[in-house]
């Protein structure tokens, strides 16, 4: 009888080691999906500052180009147009409505004096013939990688400039004789294309 009783207690101790056992696994398991879960996230978080700082490079690159697209650098570019922009005579005819997308004109947006100002308008993810944007190089002839193997942007960035009035010179009534400051605005992409940074800055010259 009590042989009986002892092999009852020890099937009931067996049965509770396996019930144990299973929390065991099931705890372990979710600590584990858990582990990925986070592992996964800080590696799309971190691939997504490196997108973002690939397309803010680009901005800024872009930045830099129009600068030099303005004073007609470098001196080897065989597409100059810094003649528009000479100081005091800007050649104001050549900046269009809702920016030029033809010849010397692309990319260069007149001042909106009743609506939202061109690079608020103007569509800088169209990079057809048409684009109303000046891409990376146009006038300056330089080299920007993208679109490429590797780690690249998925394309060139592009840029606007808009002529503004030069608040600080006063205006007279000869309008060759108002001297105007360019509103520049520039996006870059990252290695997707949905990765987008603006920057924009004034230019004096």
């Amino acid at each position: 009888m009590n042989t009986v009783i002892e092999n009852r207690k020890i099937r009931n101790q067996q049965g509770a080691s396996l019930v144990v056992v299973l929390l065991i696994l099931v705890i372990v398991s979710i600590l584990g999906i858990s582990g990925v879960q986070i592992s996964m996230m800080a590696e799309k978080s971190a691939r997504n500052d490196r997108d973002y700082q690939i397309a803010w490079q680009g901005s800024e690159a872009a930045l830099v180009d129009a600068e030099f697209d303005i004073e007609g650098l470098p001196s080897t570019s065989t597409n100059k147009r810094n003649t528009i922009f000479k100081i005091g005579q800007t050649d104001i005819s050549k900046f269009i409505a809702n920016c030029g997308n033809s010849s010397q004109s692309i990319g260069l947006c007149s001042q909106n004096l009743a609506g939202k100002p061109a690079w608020l308008t103007v569509d800088f993810t169209d990079s057809s013939d048409t684009a109303a944007t000046a891409a990376f190089g146009t006038y300056t002839s330089r080299i920007f990688p993208s679109g490429g193997a590797g780690i690249q942007p998925a394309k060139p960035p592009r840029y606007v400039i808009e002529a503004i009035p030069d608040p600080d010179v006063a205006r007279t009534a000869k309008p060759t004789e108002i001297k105007y400051i360019y509103r520049v605005t520039a996006i870059g992409f990252g290695p997707n294309p949905e990765t987008q940074a603006v920057v924009q800055m004034l230019y004096r010259n």
